[in-house]
């Protein structure tokens, strides 16, 4: 079968393609008085009627000819007569006429070349060999009406010509795959690639999704997939409105194991829908049949996976783009990616050396203060709405200035069958950065193809070997310029930048990045704050094209729209997390897991032990017990040299204060502080109307958290009566409460009978003051399904754990508040708590044994058997030793533990 040059690149940007019809043309030119020449030879081909053109696409023997392109707007008649008046010859009748001031010629001898525009009158008859003239030139005429129109009211009636068109074909069911398949819903929808619309119908049933295309753009009618192959669908905004929707599936053939599938294998259908009710309709179709089974990565587990070092920072990028609603298929949402490295002079880049690196914490348009300045006294006298930059960092414009060498036709169908002038061009790496940095509209990033070797870089090079045209200097454009670092190969140059982009340097600063492009200093304050402010209409919410009725201005709309950038969505409210840069050792029996060798052990109680807190600096273990006794264990000595009946009720929790004071909970209501070198009980505190739950002690701001039963919290100033400073009733009873003190707040992480894990972030310059803190100070962070065990601080007070009734354990960011770890164990943890470096997190469970959570690799590292019953308390005395609290048969022990990896 002869191979059809046409391609939809060869019409306008968004311009729709209906259908085509076999045609001889004749070519008769123009003289001034209007008279006709002599005529060309007849050509046989297809005459493809599109929305704002014809084309005609020779075949057989001239198929080498350029197809000719005739746009309505430049048509002076449209008729089945001849113009100079002559009788029409035998079988004019099927003959149409178009006379025109001008024409375009494109893809002469097959070759990727701007067009050539003849601007001469000429008239075209073109014979039809099986349609019937009169349907076809109503048609025509039509489209040619819509095109003396403005472009807002152009649209507007292509798009009830589209409307109605399509609204006459119909399914054929003989394309099912079989005569089981039950109907489920059908949409119309256009189909996205870059700089293409393609209308179509999608038919969901119980087991295939069926796009049929309106047109014979495909060699097939319609495009067959499996729900069961479907490997994603996710829903994404198109024009800043929510109307899109992607699917991704591979095909039988491609099916592979998940682990082993690489980024990007899926093949991908990118739709937009009418209006969001139908594209969540057909999402939650999909979604609904049997046969899906795609499992989404959620957004905390490749957080979590990135932060720990399993997915690289590229995976990570493009997972954050699509989250964010850009894809490949879009230019308008491009995948973005951020400058990294700033030296494009030097013969070798040396990635050790920090200065080599862009700043992350700074947009494009501020890392050059000079500029900066400009921009911000700009702004200053600017009327609302301000922004700082006019020019977004990701434009279609932009993208295929990078691209032209590879896809040149995209940029002939953005620029109107045109290149960028030679001097504009990407010509040189350095340049460009160097054009970033200093001039007053250019704030341009990078996209995905400068950092994915297997690549190798092709866009750099003019492979094509297309005709750019010549520069200022006489030079032609060629390949792209490269740093010297490179030795003139793209290959080393892509492989070089994703090294960096993999750095530690950048690993351990990507997050503001990200912060910027995709999180909380994307909009608002933080965004004025960062120098990050651009034009009003680039984010989304700025405007809701579907309640604009003046066509004019929706159009004005869509254009900025569509050429000027989009900002991503907004991902995270909060700051990203940041990367932990450890690198774990091997995990094997002769390195990297965790080993437990025992010390010794001693049976201290006559219940289970509730509370445990070590005195580090003389080497005291005090224990508390549900048998209503303390403890304390010399480790000096190895012995138990106190044990006091304080209470005839349980003692809950236990806290240590830098006088030596022992501060206690219990379940008679009070807060007990018993003076260990007197040996006696030095005050009682009538502290709440129920049980005495959990305290925390906070020595470098003198405050005592307590929780309750009573469903309070309590804090206080120091541990004395009538000394509370902050009082806060909640609706469940507080079962478990850490603390976490930096240089100005103070975190109280909260556990709930009901599951919930809340946050208080205290202000440590007015905490002393009474006060009643209300709701209005929480946060809640997760939600377990039963009552949560325990909650504990990492050492940095930056992630809280938390463990629950449902056998769930959560890892969450206390600055963004992000879940970077959900883990479901096959029994309930009773107790956690962090290793001293924070590369491990102990749990303890009500079997007896101890999971070690290795916080690098984000996996339970090993698992060993600590008790024979449950572990009660587990807490780490030094970097080398542990101690756990547990039952072994009828005995309540406490076992020291010396730790080795």
């Amino acid at each position: 079968m002869e191979k059809q040059r046409f391609s939809l690149l060869l019409l306008e940007p968004n311009e729709i393609y209906f259908e085509d019809f076999s045609v001889d043309i004749v070519r008769l030119g123009g003289t001034a008085d209007g008279r006709c020449t002599e005529p060309d030879l007849q050509t046989a081909g297809r005459l493809k009627m599109c929305s704002r053109s014809l084309v005609f696409e020779a075949k057989g023997a001239s198929a080498g000819q350029p197809l000719i392109k005739i746009m309505y707007k430049d048509c002076t008649t449209i008729d089945r007569q001849h113009q100079d008046g002559s009788e029409p010859a035998s079988g004019d009748g099927q003959r149409l006429a178009i006379r025109c001031r001008q024409y375009i010629e494109m893809l002469d001898r097959g070759q990727i070349q701007p067009y050539r525009f003849v601007q001469q009158e000429c008239t075209f008859l073109f014979h039809f060999h099986y349609a019937k003239l009169d349907e076809c030139l109503q048609q025509i005429c039509q489209l040619y009406r819509a095109s003396t129109l403005p472009s807002y009211e152009q649209n507007s009636m292509i798009a009830t010509i589209v409307y109605s068109r399509h609204s006459r074909v119909k399914f054929n069911p003989l394309w099912l795959n079989n005569l089981y398949e039950r109907t489920v819903a059908d949409f119309q929808v256009e189909e996205i690639n870059p700089l293409v619309v393609n209308p179509g119908r999608l038919l969901v049933t119980n087991a295939f999704i069926y796009f049929q295309y309106y047109n014979n753009i495909s060699t097939k009618p319609v495009l067959k997939v499996a729900i069961r192959h479907i490997t994603g669908l996710s829903k994404h905004r198109y024009l800043l409105r929510q109307i899109g929707l992607r699917i991704r599936w591979q095909d039988e053939q491609q099916q592979q194991p998940a682990a082993a599938a690489a980024v990007g294998t899926d093949q991908c259908l990118y739709l937009v829908f009418r209006n969001q009710p139908d594209r969540d309709d057909c999402w939650r179709c999909i979604g609904e049949q049997p046969d899906y089974a795609a499992a989404e990565q959620s957004p905390e587990s490749m957080t979590l996976k990135w932060q720990n070092g399993l997915v690289s920072n590229y995976d990570y990028l493009l997972y954050l783009n699509g989250l964010a609603d850009r894809s490949f298929q879009d230019l308008t949402q491009y995948p973005v990616f951020p400058w990294i490295v700033t030296d494009y002079t030097s013969p070798e880049l040396n990635l050790a050396e920090p200065g080599v690196y862009r700043d992350l914490a700074k947009p494009v348009g501020a890392l050059n203060p000079e500029r900066l300045a400009r921009l911000r006294s700009r702004y200053e006298e600017m009327g609302e709405p301000k922004f700082l930059y006019g020019s977004h960092y990701s434009t279609p414009g932009f993208v295929l200035y990078y691209l032209v060498r590879k896809h040149p036709e995209l940029m002939l169908c953005l620029q109107n069958g045109k290149f960028d002038h030679p001097d504009r061009m990407f010509n040189s790496v350095a340049d460009a950065y160097h054009n970033c940095l200093h001039n007053m509209s250019d704030f341009k990033e990078l996209i995905p193809e400068f950092y994915d070797p297997e690549q190798g870089g092709d866009f750099l090079q003019n492979g094509l070997k297309i005709d750019f045209g010549t520069r200022f200097d006489g030079t032609p454009v060629g390949h792209v310029a490269l740093p010297p670092w490179a030795q003139n190969s793209p290959a080393r140059f892509v492989r070089l930048l994703r090294q960096a982009l993999e750095s530690d340097y950048v690993s351990a600063r990507l997050h503001h990045w990200i912060d910027l492009i995709f999180g909380y200093r994307q909009q608002g304050q933080p965004a004025l704050d960062a120098d990050n402010v651009f034009y009003h209409l680039c984010y989304e919410g700025s405007v809701d094209l579907g309640q604009i009725n003046d066509l004019a201005a929706r159009h004005a709309i869509e254009v900025q729209i569509s050429e000027f950038g989009q900002i991503p969505r907004q991902l995270f409210r909060t700051a990203h997390v940041s990367k932990l840069l450890a690198v774990p050792g091997p995990v094997g029996p002769a390195g990297g897991r965790m080993v437990l060798r025992a010390l010794g052990e001693y049976c201290t109680h006559k219940d289970a032990i509730t509370a445990v807190a070590i005195d580090r600096t003389v080497g005291h273990i005090f224990t508390t017990s549900k048998d209503g006794t303390m403890t304390c264990y010399s480790l000096g000595e190895r012995r138990k040299i106190r044990s006091v009946q304080l209470s005839d009720l349980p003692i809950s929790s236990v806290q240590l204060a830098p006088d030596r004071s022992i501060i206690l909970g219990g379940w008679d209501n009070t807060i007990f502080i018993y003076n260990f070198d007197f040996g006696k009980i030095s005050s009682t505190i009538r502290a709440h109307d129920d049980a005495v739950s959990c305290i925390s002690y906070v020595p470098s701001y003198g405050l005592l958290v307590s929780g309750s039963w009573d469903c309070s919290l309590k804090i206080w100033n120091n541990y004395h009566n009538d000394s509370v400073v902050g009082y806060h009733v909640l609706e469940e009873k507080v079962v478990s409460l850490d603390t976490f003190a930096g240089e100005r707040t103070i975190r109280v992480a909260v556990g709930l009978q009901s599951g919930e894990l809340l946050l208080y972030e205290l202000d440590g310059r007015t905490v002393h003051r009474p006060t009643s803190y209300t709701r209005d100070n929480q946060q809640l962070l997760q939600t377990h399904r039963g009552a949560v065990c325990e909650v504990r601080f990492s050492a940095k007070g930056t992630l809280i754990a938390s463990a629950g009734e449902d056998r769930l354990l959560y890892v969450t960011d206390a600055d963004s508040s992000m879940t970077i770890c959900r883990k479901e164990l096959a029994e309930t943890v009773r107790c956690l708590c962090w290793t001293v470096d924070g590369k491990y997190l102990l749990l303890g469970d009500r079997t007896g044994t101890l999971h070690v959570w290795n916080m690098l690799l984000g996996v339970v590292e090993s698992e060993l058997t600590l008790h024979s019953a449950c572990v009660y308390r587990i807490e780490c005395i030094d970097e080398k030793r542990i101690v756990s609290c547990g039952k072994d048969d009828n005995n309540y022990c406490v076992k020291l533990w010396d730790v080795a990896t």
